[in-house]
């Protein structure tokens, strides 16, 4: 538009250009700053609301994804067939995965034969189960 067709050449030598006496509407300072100034000040609430991932970076993908949070020892393997366990014919099974286990470490050692169902498990542990007689299945399901 032609700055001689603006309705600000109406009010040259106004002061305030019809908007009152105390100055509203003059410049950056109605909204508190020009652009995004004021995001780690003032601002900082509205920026909360509106553009929360502002700042900072992308961390949803974690260093380690495989995580172990419960876990057995061959050790234990006679404390949880009391608790865990139940025969099926002549095999005792334990299904560690369906209660909540992620994985079987190869601590301490077993005397009786275990059928014992899990996903994770270490090498000595598979060992370990098999010289006594048991099996360690892979329950992907």
């Amino acid at each position: 538009m032609a700055t001689r067709l603006r309705k600000t050449r109406k009010f040259r030598g106004s002061r305030n250009h019809g908007w009152g006496q105390v100055g509203q509407h003059r410049a950056s300072g109605h909204k508190g700053g020009l652009g995004v100034s004021g995001q780690l000040k003032h601002h900082y609430s509205g920026m909360l609301k509106t553009d929360p991932d502002h700042f900072g970076h992308d961390s949803t993908v974690p260093p380690h994804p495989t995580i172990t949070r419960k876990w057995a020892s061959v050790r234990d393997l006679d404390d949880l067939f009391t608790r865990y366990g139940k025969k099926e014919g002549e095999k005792k099974v334990i299904d560690l995965q369906g209660n909540g286990f992620d994985k079987l470490l190869g601590g301490g050692k077993i005397a009786s034969a275990y059928t014992v169902k899990i996903n994770r498990f270490t090498a000595s542990a598979e060992e370990k189960v098999k010289q006594a007689g048991g099996e360690v299945l892979a329950d992907n399901g």
